[in-house]
Parts: structure tokens; C-alpha cells; sequence
């Protein structure tokens, strides 16, 4: 397991822990807090253990920018006016006064 992978795996166990201490505060039963976090911490451990299989060191975060990155640009403007500059009135000093 290497790289973002902990980060994943440790920010997932703290949330399993404060989730825990959340459900015991409560009052609910101890037996069910145990089950709870006992499934969830295998269903983490599962899972990054598969992300990391899947993607590798550097292929979720390759993944993630894939979504990010649009698959076409249009441009909807005319070819014309593509090559016309227009000049846009600026505001001077001397014109206010």
C-alpha cells in the first residue's frame, strides 16, 4: 500500500473510531458498536486495499484528473469572428473630470 492509499486507509480508521465513540456516548448497545465497527473496518481495509490494487501508486489521482478534463472544447462563435479584436473603451483619468 503506498502512497494516497494511507491517507485513505488512516483518515478512513479515525472516521471509524470517532463513529464509534459517537455510537458507545449514545448509549448504544456495546455488542452492536463492536459489530458495527468490526464490518466497518473490514469494508475499509477491503477497499483500499482494492483501490490500490486497481490504480496502482499515481493511477487515482490520473483517474481523477481524467474526470476533471473535459473530453471536447467547442467554440460556437463564427470563424470570422474568431480574428476580430475588438478594443473596449477604457476609462482615463482625463475623461471623468
Amino acid at each position: 500500500m503506498k502512497s494516497q492509499y494511507l491517507f485513505i486507509f488512516c483518515g478512513g480508521l479515525l472516521a471509524v473510531f470517532v463513529v464509534f465513540i459517537v455510537l458507545f456516548m449514545a448509549g448504544v448497545n456495546q455488542w452492536i458498536c463492536i459489530g458495527f465497527i468490526v464490518s466497518a473496518s473490514l469494508l475499509l481495509v477491503w477497499q483500499t486495499f482494492r483501490l490500490n490494487a486497481r490504480y496502482g501508486t499515481h493511477g487515482l489521482m490520473k483517474a481523477a484528473a481524467r474526470k476533471r478534463h473535459p473530453r471536447f472544447i467547442i467554440s460556437r462563435k463564427a470563424i470570422p469572428r474568431l480574428f476580430n479584436y475588438k478594443r473596449r473603451k477604457s476609462l482615463c483619468l482625463h475623461q471623468i473630470s
